[in-house]
């Protein structure tokens, strides 16, 4: 049993005309209400804050143009903050918990709605009228207040989870300088080869829209899989760098057997024993290469910056105990990775029980 969703909302209007707040917010699809600053890294609101929209604890506020993304959330960090005026503001009556609303229009049911309900001739909008038209489960506070208690659990566990692996992360990589330095100044002295001494790079190929399946042999891009297919371009592991787009310049060590597609290029031979690949990739990371992407609006990186840097060479027995190092964080990532994904699961199963 579903009921209007105009029934139970009423838009807020007020403005900072008297300026009594300067805690400039944004929203956004995946932290929901953040600081401007915060999320921009600069300040780039107004001066003038005075037609900024007044939001307060437990308000509703979402960008008309980008909610089918998920860009609304309730506020819940401060007690009053102010937000562009582009945004649309809005309060639920004392039938309605605001966190409960705010998950159903992220489900896919309520994406779905939105979707139906956008308008506009270049880039789709949702206007509060169309907003009113929603259709909401129809369950008592007392439900609402109980999944939304399961939901903020779960979400707080995925969060916890996220941010362990980012730690394990950044120590792989305090690991790396506390071994080896910095690889571009070699303050620890180790002899240094160009690039192209040490090994080949490859550009990927194209693959044909026929042979791109859900399943099969990975074709990773600049930024991971891409889609799969069932031939091989390269049967051993490798080091995948983005070649096109905003990711070129990003290295992933990945396994074979593999598909390079042609947003992407790889490290087709490995010259000597000079470098554990382990190894290559990290340091590849360490010198981060999206600083040699073009100036143009379409970003691109060559081979050239790759095979003409100049590569510490640590003795190769110091090289592979960090293989060793990262293989044992591996290890760890794995279980934390695997229960990450059975709670994103148990998250999902609630939403759809619930929103489906």
């Amino acid at each position: 049993m579903r009921r209007e969703l105009g029934r139970h909302i009423k838009e807020y209007k007020q403005r900072n005309k008297s300026l009594q707040c300067n805690k400039v917010f944004s929203v956004t699809n995946s932290e929901g209400f953040i600081p401007s600053t915060e999320y921009f890294s600069k300040e780039v609101f107004s001066k003038d804050l005075s037609a900024y929209k007044v939001v307060k604890k437990g308000m509703i506020a979402f960008n008309p143009s980008r909610i089918n993304v998920g860009s609304v959330a309730n506020l819940e960090v401060e007690d009053e903050v102010v937000i562009s005026p582009l945004y649309t503001v809005f309060q639920t009556d004392e039938t309605l918990n605001a966190k409960f609303l705010t998950y159903f229009l992220k489900s896919n049911l309520g994406n779905q709605q939105i979707r139906s309900l956008t308008s506009g001739s270049v880039r789709d909008t949702l206007k509060y009228s169309a907003l009113e038209k929603i259709l909401i489960p129809s369950i008592s506070v007392q439900e609402q207040n109980n999944l939304v208690k399961q939901l903020d659990l779960l979400t707080k566990l995925i969060e916890l989870r996220e941010e362990e692996l980012e730690q394990l992360d950044n120590l792989i990589k305090s690991r790396f300088v506390e071994m080896f330095g910095d690889p571009l100044k070699n303050n620890k002295g180790f002899v240094t080869k160009e690039g192209k001494s040490l090994f080949k790079i490859s550009n990927g190929k194209a693959v044909p829209d026929k042979k791109r399946f859900d399943t099969g042999i990975p074709a990773y891009g600049g930024n991971g899989i891409s889609w799969y297919t069932d031939e091989v371009l390269f049967e051993s592991d490798t080091v995948v760098i983005g070649r096109v787009g905003f990711q070129s310049g990003n290295v992933h060590l990945v396994k074979g057997p593999l598909w390079i597609t042609d947003n992407a290029m790889y490290i087709s031979d490995l010259y000597g024993d000079d470098l554990n690949l382990v190894f290559l990739s990290v340091m590849m990371e360490q010198i981060d290469f999206t600083r040699y992407q073009d100036a143009g609006d379409l970003k691109k990186v060559t081979q050239k910056p790759f095979i003409e840097m100049s590569y510490i060479v640590p003795p190769i027995p110091l090289q592979n105990e960090y293989t060793s190092f990262i293989n044992q964080v591996d290890k760890l990532k794995f279980e934390i990775q695997k229960s990450l994904d059975e709670t994103q699961e148990l998250f999902d199963s609630l939403m759809q029980e619930y929103f489906e």
